[in-house]
């Protein structure tokens, strides 16, 4: 079957983060690596999950209400009108959205901008669509963009530019500034942007995510893809015991929504029904919820703590932390200068000796593989429970108490 094999797949071979999840799992390493969090989601959407499944709402739906209540959202966050008849679709997870949005508007050859670092799902889509990535490289420590070198990028070629904010894997969240530097290219060039906003309710320090879409001239021209899963945590564990809710949506102009759609329904026909009524309920839940997850009111939101707590774990084995996550679920951190190991190697060694995985930065880069510091970043997700991440802290502990392992500890 080999020989039968397409150029696609075999384009897509396993990683080395792949290699990594398989020896974490020999090890029992404590999981710091998965974006999901290992903690009970809310009980009023299970609960809504649950009664669906009992009334026998197991067959082929689309939740009108998902629609409904997404389009009051946009109007009341970002103050945009959007047709909940004409100008969503719903999908299995943001994933499913973001390929579908894709295949609706790239053809061979098209040129697809994307911000290095970045998720490396997007890649694959864009490949599929016989589209061409174009990389624009974010300036570490702080992963600022330049602005010259983001409007080189624009060609007659370009169809579409990928936006991510709250960005993973850094935790940059796209500044006003940013944004209209951005929608400047995108007009400047009729192009499309393509938005993943799925931890646009995570925010930290104040911050707060802002679509593109809102910017003069850019709702005609944006594709907002997002989803249930990280909002209120229904993303569900890598294992094959495991259950994702996988509800998405894309909201966009009408044609291009009605495209993704089609897409959709072709691809999967339908999400799951049960969970399409679960997310109603999630969706309604009262402005209060939202606030908590951005930090709004008296003291710091529980994830804000998790990524302090991170910080601090990090700080203990000698990183030195330059840029604090300003949204999303996750810590870049960049290997201490005296380390010698590339980010695989030392995630690696964290695994025998310490017992924890995270996950090696390299597969988020896609630019100038001459660039040395490609290789010098880890992943850490902050989205466990207070027992996972004092499980992980006793194991670093253990390691420092006995002054041993010195490839990871400096």
């Amino acid at each position: 079957m080999e020989g039968k094999l397409s150029s696609v797949a075999k384009n897509f071979t396993p990683s080395p983060i792949q290699e990594l999840s398989q020896l974490a799992q020999r090890c029992n390493a404590i999981n710091l690596a998965e974006g999901f969090p290992d903690f009970p989601a809310p009980p009023c959407i299970k609960e809504a999950a649950v009664s669906a499944i009992n009334n026998d709402f197991n067959q082929y739906r689309r939740v009108q209400g998902i629609c409904d209540q997404l389009a009051l959202k946009m109007k009341k966050t970002h103050g945009l009108n959007v047709n909940p008849l004409t100008d969503i679709a719903i999908c299995c997870g943001q994933s499913e959205a973001f390929a579908a949005a894709i295949f609706s508007i790239i053809n061979q050859g098209d040129e697809v901008l994307l911000f290095d670092p970045c998720y490396e799902t997007y890649e694959g889509c864009i490949t599929l669509a016989g589209g061409i990535p174009v990389y624009v490289a974010l300036e570490p420590p702080q992963w600022t963009l330049d602005p010259e070198k983001l409007i080189r990028s624009f060609t007659s070629r370009t169809k579409a530019i990928v936006l991510n904010s709250p960005h993973n894997p850094t935790g940059k969240v796209f500044s006003r500034d940013e944004l209209e530097i951005i929608a400047e290219g995108c007009r400047r060039w009729d192009c499309v942007a393509i938005t993943d906003e799925v931890y646009e309710y995570i925010t930290y320090d104040n911050q707060k995510h802002e679509t593109i879409a809102k910017l003069p001239g850019m709702q005609e021209r944006t594709i907002i893809t997002s989803s249930l899963s990280k909002t209120f945590s229904v993303t569900g564990p890598n294992t094959k015991a495991s259950l994702r809710w996988r509800i998405g949506w894309a909201i966009a102009p009408a044609s291009a929504a009605s495209a993704i759609q089609n897409i959709h329904v072709r691809i999967t026909d339908s999400a799951p029904a049960p969970f399409q009524e679960a997310a109603l309920t999630a969706l309604r839940s009262p402005i209060e919820y939202f606030e908590t997850l951005r930090g709004v009111g008296s003291g710091k939101m529980e994830y804000e703590l998790k990524r302090d707590f991170c910080m601090k774990l990090l700080g203990s084995v000698g990183f030195q932390i330059q840029f604090k996550p300003q949204g999303s679920l996750f810590l870049f951190a960049e290997l201490p200068k005296d380390c010698l190991l590339s980010d695989v190697e030392y995630v690696e060694e964290l695994i025998k000796q310490a017992g924890v995985v995270v996950v090696p930065g390299r597969g988020f880069f896609h630019g100038d593989e001459s660039c040395k510091y490609q290789k010098r970043y880890i992943r850490v997700a902050f989205c466990k429970s207070g027992a996972t991440l004092n499980a992980a802290a006793q194991k670093f502990g253990e390691l420092i108490n006995a002054k041993a392992c010195p490839k990871i500890l400096y």
